[in-house]
């Protein structure tokens, strides 16, 4: 490894060096901890002792007899000879299942890749379709009722491919896979960096997952948290007996969630977060990753108040412009919720390099609008269209996710306004405006089958409710929607060329109803919305053609509607579509 390039923020691959690595003579250990007065490997029963190497700031031991799924540890000790504590791997490929907390020794070449199609032709999508599916692995479904009735990565894989397969979804995103002791945190504290973990497997087993999805052309996003780790004594915290990793002061070393940020000022912790997110790309052929919290680093604790926190943004645009030279095709995605320009705009244009933003204005602004009585829809009739006031400024993705389903936030069918019969065509429509609406989408596990319950990552979805005719009708609803967004070009090649979208008519205020039209080449749709309660009669925009194509209406009775299938309550006369939209129902046409 170049220690230059390490101490100064320049390596991508620190994982091949740093770590425990099997050889012909066995296994090799390495860490980095320049304050250590000295270091054991814990293995077998044995402490055996650690040699400094290079310039004294890193420890090395090979031990022959070591194999992989032998578990390990490091004994640290301070600075004076006195025993300081006993650390997981920070580079550890793997861990043991909480509480229990040692590295694993994992063979990462022992698993063959059979995805080369695949990877040759992988996308950030930015002109195709990307429709993602967010699940939470441990409880999307689960083998029995217990909380740590779990299936394995790649027997989840056999589960999910043919319902994403059914439901239209050709991405899925993974909420945070690396180590982390605390099922409660979502996997968004971590303490394995570099370890899958192991509640669902090996990382052999996470490897056949991404291997079988990606042979059924299913793309993976990876959670990955760059900002902050857990505070568990064994992990990061103090590992040399300094703060290594961490802030040395808690003003700004102490995350709102009780956790310690990462000090992106050292070169050492820079190399560390950018190899763990190249280790994913590259060692496990995740297509993307998702970034928690960019705010936070943007900002100093996330507060424009404070500044911008401009190491941390430095090593943003360094991390996510080398990532992509040495992953082409990755796909990089911030959940930013501020105003900072230039997020997705590329490093050498002078932006941050991602390639998308979650727009989360486009979420609050929708929820906030169904979630208000259809009578006083009229005074926020424009939230639904200032989305496209600022849409051009970043590549948005527009993400219903599990922070809208959790701590008493509701579910997004519970959210929709007024008694249960009346929130499945509230719901219906609104996720027609957001298919239609230009953006990647993002949607989390339940929202489509309309899920009752707030989301616990301790049960399954609530997979009875297919059993009940209202929700087993509106997931063939969201299976037909999200089959039309993948199948019509219209709705994914031009979302970020201002041609692609038109609004024929958002000025009916009193009315709540809302025409556009989404373009591609030659193609052309259009969408008509009626987000109120009340049929909306003799509702007329000018059409492009006379002849028209009816692709999907909210309305129709295999939904749950009050429309005959495949009809359509509109004439076409005079190059004007004549309608009559009953309450809270939008169609798609397509103008041939």
């Amino acid at each position: 490894m170049d220690t230059y390039g390490f101490y100064t923020g320049q390596v991508f691959d620190a994982y091949e060096w740093l770590g425990a690595h099997i050889g012909g003579d066995g296994v090799t250990f390495r860490t980095f901890a320049p304050n250590a007065a000295g270091i054991q490997v814990l293995h077998g029963g044995r402490e055996i002792s650690m040699n400094q190497i290079i310039d004294g700031n890193f420890y090395e031991v090979t031990i022959p007899d070591a194999k992989a799924g032998d578990p390990y540890e490091y004994r640290i000790f301070k600075q004076g000879g006195r025993y300081y504590t006993d650390h997981c791997d920070p580079y550890g490929y793997g861990m043991e299942l909480r509480p229990n907390h040692k590295s694993i020794i994992r063979d990462l070449n022992a698993y063959r890749f059979d995805d080369a199609a695949w990877m040759k032709q992988r996308s950030n999508c930015l002109d195709r379709p990307l429709n993602i599916y967010e699940i939470h692995a441990g409880s999307w479904k689960k083998p029995g009722e217990q909380q740590e009735d779990w299936y394995r990565y790649d027997e989840l894989a056999d589960l999910l491919i043919p319902y994403l397969k059914e439901s239209g979804y050709n991405y899925i995103e993974l909420m945070p896979i690396s180590e982390h002791p605390c099922d409660e945190s979502w996997g968004y504290q971590n303490t394995g960096f570099f370890a899958p973990t192991s509640r669902y497997g090996t990382a052999e087993d996470f490897m056949r997952m991404i291997d079988r999805l990606h042979q059924n052309k299913i793309g993976v996003i990876l959670d990955f948290v760059p900002v902050h780790f857990a505070v568990d004594y064994y992990a990061l915290e103090q590992y040399d007996g300094s703060a290594l990793y961490e802030y040395p002061h808690n003003d700004v070393g102490v995350s709102e969630w009780g956790s310690h940020n990462f000090m992106h000022s050292r070169g050492e912790v820079r190399c560390f977060l950018q190899s763990a997110a190249d280790y994913w790309l590259k060692k496990y052929h995740i297509d993307g990753l998702r970034m928690d919290a960019i705010s936070r680093m943007i900002y100093w604790q996330g507060d424009e108040r404070r500044g911008v926190n401009g190491n941390a943004v430095e090593f943003l645009k360094v991390m996510n412009r080398g990532l992509k030279e040495r992953n082409p095709g990755c796909l990089l995605t911030a959940e930013d919720s501020t105003n900072f320009p230039s997020v997705t705009r590329s490093v050498e244009e002078g932006g941050l390099g991602f390639d998308y933003k979650w727009d989360m204005g486009f979420m609050h602004d929708t929820l906030d609008y169904f979630q208000t009585p259809p009578e006083g829809r009229t005074n926020k009739y424009h939230q639904i269209t200032f989305s496209m006031m600022y849409y051009y400024n970043e590549h948005y993705l527009l993400p219903f996710s599990h922070d809208e389903v959790v701590h008493g936030k509701a579910t997004i069918l519970q959210k929709m306004c007024n008694d249960y019969e009346v929130k499945f065509p509230q719901a219906r429509v609104m996720y027609m405006y957001m298919m239609m609406h230009p953006g990647k989408k993002l949607n989390f596990m339940g929202n489509e089958f309309g899920q009752l319950r707030e989301w616990d990552e301790k049960r399954q979805q609530d997979w009875l409710l297919f059993g009940y005719d209202k929700h087993r009708a509106f997931y063939r609803y969201m299976c037909e929607l999200n089959h039309l967004y993948l199948n019509h070009p219209a709705l994914s090649a031009w979302d970020y060329n201002p041609e692609g979208f038109t609004w024929i008519d958002c000025q009916q205020e009193i009315r709540c109803v809302y025409s556009f039209a989404r373009k591609c080449g030659t193609e052309q749709l259009i969408t008509v919305l009626n987000m109120n309660g009340w049929k909306q009669d003799f509702y007329s925009i000018d059409l492009p053609s006379t002849n028209v194509e009816v692709l999907l209406y909210s309305d129709w009775k295999r939904f749950d509607g009050a429309t005959e299938d495949w009809e359509l309550p509109c004439t076409v006369s005079e190059g004007k579509l004549n309608c009559v939209l009953n309450p809270f129902s939008g169609f798609v046409i397509r103008c041939l």
